[in-house]
């Protein structure tokens, strides 16, 4: 297992997503691995986040292959910088987010390279900010993605080694309120009560919610008013929205929009402000149609399930690319300093996706 050795070296290097020196020396590294194996690199360099990598092999006539990861972690320097390692488990920053998964990736090409003597149609991209929402990167993997006929993310895998079909959709938005101040004692009737209308507000973004669609509407954040003696001249009412379907997407923004702009309290204006950061990846028949032709491939069941979390193969699955996420090694406590990732399901990641890309350098096709 040499390859938990390169992981330790990578892991062992602060990549917060703000830390644009440690995400790029874990990219430097990455970038000697890969054109050891012929990729040839292109750098996208940003000023204040890691510069974006795309290697690339030679492309022929036939179906193209996009691997996809990202480079950077959540832990800000000095927090969580450690590795160990046990019998069974492997610890440190990164190590199934997604640390760990670029390691899979990688070697699986280097296997194939080493059998095949050369890899063709098949890129991999390593964006820099994907932690923070890929607010750089997207606009980037979107140009990319239309370019590849399958695309593979590198995500944990699940718990009894799942891929992953389907993620919500998700959006971030802010409502902002406008009322009137006045003195609450000599001149309450005067006022118009910002913070009175986002009460409202919130209990109508609240019924939004429909937990059998897998729908959810969070106000996670509540502000406004000056001080217990003046009406609220102001409010903020900030939300995430996320659901499993476009109808409920279109559903939901609708609703944003009226909610903001019906007033609840005389008086009031509101302004809505917000995207969709990540659209959602829905199970379609392509991928069901993938998944069999691999499974006959590696000759093994490939259980797949569906997340309430996002990831960058949202936005290539919405390019119309069929997307299968959670190729990376299975692992828990992400985000965490427990975070860690189950030695054995390394050596199983690695040996399918082995299996899939020599199938697909032998025939240019899945």
């Amino acid at each position: 297992m040499n390859y938990l050795k390169d992981l330790e070296k990578i892991c062992k290097i602060n990549s917060f997503t703000q830390n644009k020196e440690g995400v790029d020396a874990v990219g430097h590294i990455m970038t000697t691995w890969m054109e050891s194996i012929g990729f040839k690199t292109i750098c996208y360099p940003r000023e204040h986040i890691g510069d974006h990598l795309l290697f690339q092999s030679n492309e022929v006539e036939g179906k193209r292959i996009l691997l996809l990861g990202h480079n950077d972690t959540v832990f800000p320097q000095g927090k969580f910088e450690t590795f160990s390692q046990d019998e069974n488990w492997v610890y440190g920053a990164g190590v199934c987010d997604m640390k760990g998964g670029n390691i899979v990736a990688l070697e699986a090409l280097r296997r194939v390279h080493q059998q095949r003597g050369k890899i063709e149609n098949i890129d991999f991209l390593l964006v820099s900010d994907e932690e923070t929402g890929s607010d750089d990167s997207k606009a980037l993997t979107l140009a990319l993605a239309k370019e590849y006929d399958y695309c593979f993310v590198f995500e944990a895998a699940g718990a009894n080694l799942e891929v992953v079909t389907g993620r919500k959709g998700v959006g971030t938005f802010t409502i902002t309120i406008e009322g009137k101040a006045a003195h609450a004692g000599t001149s309450y009737t005067q006022g118009v009560d910002a913070n009175l209308e986002a009460s409202y507000k919130l209990q109508a973004l609240s019924r939004l919610t429909d937990l059998e669609r897998g729908t959810t509407v969070n106000v996670g954040k509540i502000s406004g008013g000056i001080g217990a003696n003046t009406i609220s001249p102001s409010a903020e009412l900030l939300l995430e929205i996320r659901y499993t379907t476009n109808a409920e997407r279109d559903r939901l923004l609708k609703a944003l929009k009226e909610i903001t702009q019906t007033s609840y309290i005389q008086g009031t204006q509101a302004h809505l402000d917000g995207l969709i950061q990540r659209d959602v990846m829905e199970p379609n028949q392509e991928q069901k149609a993938l998944i069999q032709r691999l499974e006959a491939i590696t000759k093994t069941t490939i259980p797949t399930e569906q997340r309430g979390g996002v990831s960058d193969a949202n936005h290539v699955a919405s390019c119309g690319v069929v997307t299968l996420d959670g190729w990376g090694p299975f692992g828990d406590g992400d985000h965490t300093i427990k975070e860690r990732a189950l030695k054995s399901s390394f050596e199983q990641r690695i040996a399918m996706m082995e299996r899939i890309l020599n199938h697909h350098q032998m025939h240019k096709e899945l």
